[in-house]
């Protein structure tokens, strides 16, 4: 007996699950109608695409007035905007003259400009704005220019409305505003500022 061990037997290694005298369950298979959820679906998606608002384009509506061919204009009542091919503003209040010419101004503060032309004692609700666009200009700075404008609208009609007419009715506002052609003689008008 030397060895240590002879008799003695190593353990079996007992498989667990195979022994057990439990009964193995039955799977039971199951099948799923699909044909309410297919239903459902398209219920819900017929109902999302009448009820949400489709995208509309983003247009600018303008309303043009019959061509009436050139119309004397008071030089104090004109206030004119230029859009230059390289994309600048200038600005010019009254006819150009020695002493008049037009300035350059940033976009971000045409709305003060307006504002300020358009509530000026001498033309306070009687201004006409110009708005003179080189072919050569980017089409999103006119929607800018006219978006500043636009917004220009709100202080002045506010402050035109505090006045009243002798009724004792609070005046409306006349808001007067063109587009030109760009010409020539303001090109060379503009060119001689640089």
């Amino acid at each position: 007996m030397s060895g240590g061990g002879e008799g003695l037997s190593a353990p079996k290694k007992v498989r667990r699950g195979h022994n057990s005298k439990r009964k193995k369950s039955k799977r039971i298979g199951f099948k799923l109608d699909m044909t309410p959820l297919v239903d459902i679906s398209f219920l819900l998606l017929t109902f999302f695409m009448f009820t949400t608002t489709m995208l509309k384009p983003q247009i600018m509506e303008m309303k043009l007035p019959p061509e009436m061919g050139d119309v004397e204009v008071k030089a104090s009542e004109l206030f004119t905007l230029y859009l230059t091919g390289e994309n600048k503003i200038y600005w010019l209040y009254a006819e150009p003259r020695d002493d008049n010419k037009p300035e350059e101004i940033q976009i971000q503060n045409l709305k003060a400009k307006a504002v300020e032309m358009n509530l000026k004692p001498l033309c306070k609700n009687k201004l006409i704005t110009a708005f003179k666009i080189d072919k050569n200009a980017k089409y999103e700075n006119v929607v800018r220019m006219l978006d500043e404008l636009n917004l220009a609208e709100i202080p002045i009609t506010d402050e035109i409305v505090k006045d009243k007419d002798p009724d004792g009715t609070p005046v409306t506002r006349k808001r007067k505003f063109t587009i030109a052609p760009f010409e020539e003689k303001d090109q060379k008008l503009i060119e001689e500022l640089k």
